[in-house]
């Protein structure tokens, strides 16, 4: 995702899951936010905790007493699961103690709302800690992407490339990797100059994308004039196939280079790796 892609997901309408067995403060919940957020709901503190995990809502309010389990163990499951730890939760409660909101701000709560609820109040409270949220995921995410070519850069590779790992292990797929390298990179830069050079690491970078139509292709840029790509469940032909369309494709720029003669077009050198990773191996070693 590039940073248009990103700044395009934070303006997306928001999720608030509900979770609170009173239907009356559902009601009142649904009806003051509805015209802004798409609100589900839980009735139970286990049905919200698979919803969470389910559904991945932007924001979770939620009730201290639940018919099942109380709000704060449905809190702690929340923030020991991978998948919702960074969701944000604010407790609503009738409770009117000092000693109740400590305890669910220190398991990880980061707001309370109290019953009866101020609308004006919960609205802006809301919006808030989503606004937080979206500004935050948007430094982490930007944190992953490359600031010349806004494709992902090697940090992130390392963390696609494990979650693929695992996954090919897991279901004994195959998982292919391609290393690009652009030819006479740096006679390129000698006789056009570094802002040509990044201007041509800008369009190289758009046509590698632009040549992986799976969903789950990957690329990133792995420094300098390389770059990788991840290739989940692809075997050695198909991956020669993508490589080579790639290769072509970057050709049929037409970016003139006059090393090591004249009159000739830029290209790249690519090699491949597949392999099924078996229970055991170790990437790393």
């Amino acid at each position: 995702m590039d940073y248009l892609g990103l700044r395009r997901a934070m303006q997306k309408r928001s999720n608030i899951l509900v979770v609170d067995d009173e239907p009356s403060n559902v009601q009142i919940l649904a009806e003051g936010l509805s015209d802004d957020y798409d609100i589900t709901v839980a009735k139970s503190g286990f049905e919200g905790f698979n919803n969470a995990l389910n559904f991945q809502p932007d924001l979770i309010l939620l009730d201290i007493g639940l018919p099942d389990v109380d709000g704060y163990e449905v809190c702690k499951l929340l923030k020991n699961n991978d998948a919702t730890r960074e969701i944000p939760i604010i407790f609503v409660t009738a409770r009117d103690d000092d000693d109740d909101e400590l305890t669910g701000l220190t398991l990880g709560a980061v707001d309370y709302v109290r019953k009866p609820f101020c609308m004006s109040l919960v609205k802006a409270r809301i919006s808030n800690q989503l606004e937080l949220r979206q500004k935050t995921k948007l430094l982490a995410d930007l944190a992953m992407l490359d600031g010349l070519t806004a494709i992902p850069n090697r940090r992130h590779f390392e963390v696609e490339f494990e979650k693929s790992w695992r996954f090919a292990q897991r279901k004994q797929r195959p998982l292919s990797i391609a290393i690009i390298d652009i030819d006479y990179f740096k006679q390129y830069n000698d006789i056009y100059g570094h802002l040509q050079g990044d201007k041509c690491l800008q369009t190289v970078a758009k046509k590698i994308s632009d040549s992986l139509v799976r969903p789950m292709d990957f690329v990133a840029r792995y420094g300098g004039e390389e770059f990788v790509i991840i290739l989940l469940d692809s075997d050695l032909d198909s991956t020669i196939n993508v490589a080579e369309k790639i290769r072509t494709g970057i050709e049929s720029l037409r970016l003139k280079h006059e090393y090591p003669t004249n009159n000739s077009w830029l290209t790249v050198s690519i090699g491949v790796a597949t392999m099924v990773p078996q229970q055991g191996d170790n990437h790393k070693e």
